[in-house]
């Protein structure tokens, strides 16, 4: 249906004269609300029904008198112009609501102005025709508990007012405000020394750990939790006192620690402690387990390292458009850390005295965090079977079919209790992303079961002599595949050594994964074309508006409309008080880290062409729009690495080392890019000067570049058998095996053996993505609504990933969480899921994080271990890697190896 059929123009509408509800009562849809209308907008707004006026907090003082002054015609054009700009959207949770509110319109607005009149009727045929051909049922209104027009014309400016004011979408709502304060400190020097201290411990940490299976990590939710005491410690004991230093004056101490400077410190540490994607490489160039390289020197890792995580900044210039200052845009994954910024910033507040809960946000946050922290001591370190609740393995633990499929170490992990241990279970974020992003995901799983155990038990390439699922490489011989048998003195491929030993070999859930992504490129580009045009279209005209207006001069004209079509956004308008970063700033760094690249790859034999950094740049952008459009909206989020891989393989043949560099740059880009972008949105939704939050980021990843270093280096030198499958401390390197034997298969091999001769039919699944194609847009735009808006097949292919060396059991158990809080619990009890779900996920994983990383020290200064039943059962037998791993046995094969005949490698 054209768009000025479905879509109101709200400027035609005036406080009309006319158009009374049939009431004994004098009009209760505008003016003063009656007593009945209050207690209903108070309950909306997670308030007690009788909370005092004088103890009402600001932001909910202002939504009630933005709702009282609402008249309910324009609240009505409000709530058609909605159900227009959002029909589809699968996070708008409340348009069913919205709708059955439009169709009481008839019913209980007599006598509506002209012009509104046309367009509800217009509209209230819309709604019958999509309850005719989608199969929609919208209750009738008794069901919904609405008694009479009263009621009706309350709740109908009740919604009007929220996506007005505030947000269209519950989950924004419950972690933003309606108004802001520009008068709050944010960019003060306590935040910058606060922040960046708290960058240094964290780098630390999360460096140490990257290599740990499972990680242990010190999450910005973690932090925040730091961060509050750090601020207010600042607060209490630093004088009040100005500094002059270079011309510029600061205040030591700018009094209350506030909100906004706990946000910034909290966007400093997440934008940056991470650790950085190019450590794997220094990992696998220095360590004598992979390549063993002598000249990875200082200079040339920092060269490498900065380049790779500034790159991003540039490219995140270019999508404040596409997915910052859009509603829709919501980046899921992010919510939680505003959530619990507020509740820790707010615990003191008397309002929460007149809530409809009884506990605050921060009570209930310390209780769960005090419990998580104390319960995690058990399956961590006492009783570590319930961390990997293996126990369908226990029964016969040298079966190695039952291991296959029910093992958590060496299978594939299908158990229905897999694991008591919080850190598993919210492996995949089961309390953050959305319903229908991890059903999307978890079917991918079951998918990729089913598909790994066909391929294994009809011995597909071999794989039946091979552990079901790892992420190694093997020879054909069945061992672990090892590199220096193929390379010569100069540590290039050697043709004669690889014919001597043969090509690697994947094992089945690999061969899947390798597929998946194939699949994944092509599909997620064509369907998102195929299904979201409009937007795909309107997102690369906003980056070309985006980059025409860095190359003119800032004035206060383009400067006004940065907002665009966005402008009438109640978040835009409030970020509209605040300067925005100059494009040159972000240019600049997009020049001074491409001029590192460039350096890192021309003056060090990294075997890397100056056009390769190039390349990876352009492929970056090509898939900007679809990778950030996918994850601002659901929270799935995948990289180029392997795409990457496969055309630097073909282009650059027998060079590991180009594979390996190319591919931080290939991945990192769009990954960093991603990064920032969350950032930005962050202080969006918080209300941060974007200056501010540019300088932080800068900053704060410039210092964890220089800790993360200090830690690679620290740990190649010091750890033993690190990178080892049996290392003592779990310090067995997924990543970096991954990216190692990457380099091998892709690089020193090349893809053009692996697709010739080796696994040719891989190069397929490129073709498999296309075709899946149309008939997953076919579904998309004609199967039945009620499943065809919640059907993702990106990420159900995403869902394949999940292997290799991960499995179900990793997400297994998260479903359950996530069916009674992100389904149930938000469809029944929407205010208090609301006020308290992120709160728990943080609360849940931050005590299990510290726990975690005191328990590690204790137990590594003492030495103390606790070996009895409840801490061996789990590893016995093959899930221990002991015994035979395989279903087949590699001397039972022919000529006693696996594979191509000798003689025969291509």
């Amino acid at each position: 249906m054209a768009k000025d059929t479905n879509y109101i123009e709200l400027q035609q509408f005036v406080p009309p004269n006319g158009g009374e509800l049939e009431s004994p009562k004098q009009n209760p849809s505008n003016g003063k609300l009656t007593a009945f209308q209050r207690r209903i907008v108070l309950e909306s707004l997670g308030l007690a029904p009788d909370a005092p006026l004088e103890r009402i907090p600001h932001p909910n003082q202002y939504m009630i008198d933005r709702i009282e002054e609402l008249d309910v015609e324009i609240a009505l054009g409000i709530l058609r112009n909605a159900l227009a700009d959002h029909s589809g959207d699968v996070n708008f949770s409340e348009y069913d609501l919205v709708s059955r509110l439009m169709n009481g319109a008839s019913r209980y607005l007599k006598s509506p102005s002209k012009d509104l009149n046309l367009d509800l009727k217009a509209a209230l045929r819309e709604i019958e025709e999509d309850k005719t051909t989608s199969g929609n049922e919208y209750p009738e209104y008794d069901e919904m508990e609405i008694k009479n027009e009263e009621e009706w014309a309350i709740k109908v400016k009740i919604q009007a007012a929220f996506i007005r004011y505030h947000s269209i979408y519950p989950e924004i709502r419950s972690i933003t405000d309606p108004c802001d304060d520009d008068d709050t400190h944010v960019e003060t020097l306590r935040v910058y020394v606060i922040g960046l201290v708290w960058t240094l411990i964290g780098s630390v940490v999360n460096n140490f750990f990257v290599h740990r299976m499972p990680s242990i990590a010190l999450g910005p939710h973690t932090i925040q939790i730091l961060l509050l005491p750090t601020g207010k410690l600042w607060e209490r004991y630093v004088p009040e006192v100005t500094i002059k230093l270079f011309g510029f004056s600061f205040d030591l101490n700018s009094g209350p620690w506030t909100y906004k400077e706990m946000m910034l410190a909290t966007i400093m540490y997440s934008c940056s402690a991470g650790t950085p994607y190019a450590i794997y490489n220094i990992v696998v160039m220095k360590l004598d387990k992979f390549y063993g390289l002598k000249w990875v020197t200082w200079t040339f890792q920092f060269l490498l390292a900065s380049s790779t995580q500034f790159l991003g900044f540039g490219f995140a210039l270019l999508m404040k458009k596409v997915c910052i200052y859009p509603a829709r845009a919501l980046w899921p994954t992010i919510l939680p850390t505003i959530a619990l910024n507020r509740a820790l910033m707010r615990y003191s507040e008397s309002s929460e005295r007149d809530s409809q809960f009884r506990l605050s946000q921060f009570s209930v946050f310390y209780l769960v965090f005090v419990g998580s922290f104390l319960y995690y001591w058990i399956p961590g370190y006492f009783f570590t079977a319930l961390s990997n609740f293996n126990w369908p393995t226990w029964f016969s633990p040298n079966l190695i079919h039952l291991i296959n499929v029910t093992g958590s170490n060496e299978g594939l992990g299908l158990n229905p209790i897999p694991s008591f241990d919080w850190n598993i279970i919210d492996s995949d974020g089961c309390l953050t992303i959305p319903f229908y992003t991890y059903l999307n995901k978890y079917i991918g799983r079951i998918i990729g079961f089913i598909v790994i155990l066909v391929i294994y038990y009809t011995d597909n390439n071999w794989t039946s002599y091979l552990p079901i699922n790892s992420n190694h490489l093997f020879d054909n011989k069945g061992k672990v595949y090892q590199i220096l048998k193929i390379l010569g003195n100069d540590n290039l491929f050697d043709e004669t050594k690889y014919q001597q030993y043969g090509p690697p070999y994947f094992s089945a859930a690999n061969l899947v994964l390798y597929g998946a992504y194939f699949c994944l490129y092509p599909f997620a580009i064509l369907y998102h074309m195929a299904t979201e045009w409009e937007s795909m279209k309107l997102a690369f005209i906003n980056i070309f508006h985006t980059f025409r207006d860095s190359i003119r001069p800032m004035n206060s004209s383009n400067r006004d409309a940065r907002f665009g079509r966005f402008s009438e956004d109640p978040h835009c308008q409030m970020m509209s008080k605040y300067e925005e970063v100059p494009d040159l700033w972000f240019l600049a760094v997009l020049i001074v880290s491409t001029v590192f690249a460039v350096l890192c790859v021309s003056l060090y034999p990294t075997e890397t062409p100056v056009w390769g950094v190039f390349f990876t740049i352009g492929i970056n952008l090509v898939f900007l729009i679809p990778i950030t459009a996918i994850c601002s909206v659901t929270g799935f989020l995948f990289g180029l690495n392997v795409l990457v891989e496969l055309i630097v393989g073909y282009a650059i043949p027998n060079s590991g080392l180009a594979l390996i560099t190319l591919k931080s740059y290939g991945y990192n880009i769009d990954n960093q890019a991603s990064n920032y972008i969350t950032d930005q949105k962050l202080a969006h939704y918080t209300k941060l000067p974007p200056k501010a939050i540019f300088k932080g980021q800068l900053l704060s990843t410039l210092l964890s570049v220089f800790i993360s270093l200090l830690i690679a280096n620290w740990q190649i030198d010091n750890i033993p058998d690190l990178c080892e499958s049996n290392q003592a401390d779990k310090l067995s390197c997924p990543g970096a095996n991954t990216f190692f034997y990457a380099s091998i298969q892709y690089g020193e091999i090349g893809p053009a053996k692996v697709f010739g001769g080796l696994y040719p039919v891989l190069k397929w699944c490129f073709l498999l993505g296309a075709i899946l194609v149309i008939p997953c847009a076919l579904f998309k735009k004609y199967g039945p609504t009620n499943l065809a808006k919640y059907f993702q097949p990106t990420i159900i292919i995403g869902g394949l990933l999940g292997y290799a060396p991960y499995n179900l059991s990793y997400a297994t158990g998260g479903l359950y969480f996530l069916y009674f809080f992100m389904y149930y619990v938000k469809r029944h009890y929407l205010l208090w899921w609301e006020r308290y779900n992120y709160i728990l996920t943080l609360a849940l994983s931050a005590g299990v994080a510290f726990s975690a990383l005191l328990g590690f020290f204790i137990f590594l200064i003492t030495g103390f271990s606790l070996d009895w039943w409840g801490n061996t059962i789990s590893d016995r037998g093959i899930e221990g890697r002991k015994g035979q791993l395989a279903w087949h046995n590699v001397t039972d094969a022919p000529d006693g190896y696996i594979g191509l005949r000798y003689g025969s490698f291509p």
